[in-house]
């Protein structure tokens, strides 16, 4: 009877222990996506998570100053300043008018601290207008026969 007790304690403790990381790593890693306007309105309570804020990049804000990188995003008139220190290398997409996410945290000073940059060039992806040799959707056949690489 004695080992049975002694075999569940050390079950519980072990479980309780694995429950304990796993809420503890969820917690941790829990980023909430914010609009600018909406982060401003959180007011200080903003400093107190970890947010994910998306927005264009203001055309000639992008100052790299040794490590760190400034910039400005914004969404209409509503801009907010920010600054990447993560380690990765900025994506190449990450220039002025890109759509960027910025994942980190607001500062007291009103900036916001980025360690983790996301960008996109709209204009990258869309197609050319009346670009010879490339077909409208519709017209694209519904099989392809052969792809050679």
């Amino acid at each position: 009877m004695k080992t049975y007790l002694k075999f569940g304690a050390i079950m519980a403790v072990i479980v309780g222990s694995l429950v304990w990381l796993a809420i503890g790593g969820v917690a941790d890693t829990k980023t909430y996506y914010k609009t600018i306007p909406e982060l401003q309105q959180m007011g200080k309570d903003a400093q107190d998570h970890k947010l994910r804020v998306g927005g264009d990049v203001k055309p000639g804000s992008i100052v790299k100053n040794g490590m760190e990188t400034s910039f400005v995003l914004h969404q209409g008139a509503t801009t907010l300043n920010v600054v990447y220190a993560g380690s990765d290398p900025l994506p190449d997409t990450f220039r002025d008018n890109a759509q960027a996410l910025a994942d980190g945290r607001l500062g007291s000073d009103g900036v916001f601290r980025a360690n983790k940059i996301q960008a996109k060039c709209a204009s990258k992806y869309e197609a050319k207008p009346n670009q010879k040799g490339v077909s409208h959707p519709a017209q694209m056949p519904d099989k392809i026969s052969s792809v050679r690489y």
